[in-house]
């Protein structure tokens, strides 16, 4: 029974992942077709703070420890008690030697587009992330929306980093533009 149900939930974010993908796909060809305002139309579609956050706190990563995953193998809760700021998002950590290694690298360790789902960045969109659906390529933290995503996505990952740049990159310089 409680299979039956996760198998009818985990449908029904696939049909939503489904939809979001076909969204960002009708807002790019629109963007396409109607010229000079296409920038606005691509940057509404990717526009987001720049680090996904969770709780009244703006929690990164949901409360786990970005360096965690580096030097722990995976993602380790951090701890209420051990935290720092860093691009308006409040980050924890599992240790005080992590926050310290984290504050001089914040590049390092910090997921790839802020912790926005990987696989939706490179689709031209931001989703939210699942911080256990994660994967570590060629040094760098990326995480998805949830396993079957991560799953599917590790298959090409290189594909859709590639992708997820170019679309990051947009962002980044569309923000910079209008401050």
């Amino acid at each position: 029974m409680l299979g039956m149900k996760l198998r009818q939930i985990q449908m029904s974010r696939t049909r939503t992942h489904v939809a979001m993908s076909a969204l960002a796909a009708v807002l790019a060809v629109g963007a396409m077709s109607i010229g000079s305002s296409a920038p606005s139309i691509a940057a509404k579609a990717i526009s987001a703070p720049p680090v996904f956050t969770t709780t009244k706190e703006k929690l990164a990563l949901n409360g786990y420890d970005p360096v965690a995953y580096f030097v722990a193998g995976g993602p380790k809760k951090g701890l209420a008690a051990i935290t720092a700021q860093h691009q308006g998002a409040t980050w924890r950590f599992e240790s005080e030697a992590n926050k310290t290694s984290f504050l001089a690298q914040p590049e390092k360790y910090a997921p790839q587009y802020g912790g926005y789902c990987a696989y939706a960045v490179s689709q031209g969109y931001t989703a939210s992330a699942d911080p256990t659906a994660w994967e570590i390529v060629d040094g760098k933290l990326y995480v998805n929306y949830n396993r079957s995503v991560a799953a599917s996505w590790s298959k090409q990952s290189r594909a859709y980093i590639t992708s997820g740049d170019d679309h990051w990159a947009k962002r980044t310089r569309l923000e910079a533009n209008t401050n």
